[in-house]
């Protein structure tokens, strides 16, 4: 379960009153020190967490990209064009995987193809909490298939452009979604499913000001965690860190050789 929000700087998530968060990555490993691709702008972020590669492979450069309008190539594709993601790769080497992808960005999809996705949900403008909703039911009704789930939501980032990183709106938007966060964590452990899940808590850059896209330390370090089984408990992660290693740690974690392409790494002092 990839629980990911646009823009979380390392000073709004140590301000931010965020309980559930804070519970729940004090079951496993937590980084400080994650560092994001350049540009540190959004589509070239997440689609390095979600391709183990930086832009010079994947080619996602900017917040434009889509499959017939880019700058660079994409090192290797698929039959359709895109660039191996993490979806493609578990489905290929896994009886029964299942997959989505919950948004409410429009452009994030844009480079992943979509049939390796079983269910895909947008909603419009700042709207998320829905799929929370959304994801449990995915996974409850998936229960006895492996599944892998990415939720996404971009009112914090738009909250930080429209107020100004750190502002009292900015860090309410982090605390609003631990909130929506803490109903989905309690409804998995009444299910039964939260101790066989692996919870990674993602974000794709902090910001300053108004904005960000540059490299100091606020836009390019950010927070990362890791919790589930044989996972470290309250742990601090001893390794450096990038976004192009999650997905490569998913892979780790369902026993599947990532393609030659992908760059990511396994930090091994994740594990017990």
């Amino acid at each position: 379960m990839l629980l990911s929000l646009d823009g979380i700087s390392v000073d709004g998530f140590r301000k931010a009153n965020i309980p559930n968060i804070d519970r729940l990555l004090a079951q496993g490993t937590l980084s400080l020190e994650t560092r994001v691709v350049m540009p540190s702008i959004t589509m070239p972020n997440w689609t390095s967490h979600l391709t183990g590669s930086g832009p010079e492979l994947h080619g996602v450069t900017d917040n434009e990209w889509n499959i017939d309008h880019f700058k660079l190539p994409a090192l290797e594709t698929d039959e359709d064009g895109y660039y191996p993601s993490v979806f493609k790769v578990l489905k290929d080497n896994i009886q029964g995987m299942k997959t989505a992808f919950y948004y409410n960005w429009a452009n994030l999809i844009y480079p992943y193809n979509k049939k390796y996705l079983d269910e895909i949900n947008l909603l419009p403008g700042d709207s998320y909490a829905a799929n929370f909703d959304k994801a449990f039911a995915f996974i409850k009704e998936n229960r006895n298939n492996p599944t892998l789930s990415f939720i996404y939501t971009v009112h914090t980032d738009e909250a930080g452009h429209a107020h100004k990183w750190m502002s009292p709106e900015y860090i309410k938007s982090i605390e609003e979604t631990d909130v929506e966060i803490g109903k989905f964590l309690d409804k998995m452990k009444a299910e039964g499913l939260f101790e066989d899940t692996h919870f990674f808590f993602l974000t794709d850059h902090g910001g300053i000001n108004y904005g960000h896209g540059d490299v100091s330390v606020d836009e390019m370090l950010v927070p990362w965690g890791i919790t589930g089984p044989g996972i470290k408990a309250q742990a601090a992660m001893q390794e450096p860190n990038n976004t192009v290693n999650t997905a490569s740690i998913i892979l780790y974690l369902f026993g599947v050789e990532q393609p030659l392409c992908w760059t990511g790494e396994v930090p091994e002092s994740l594990f017990e």
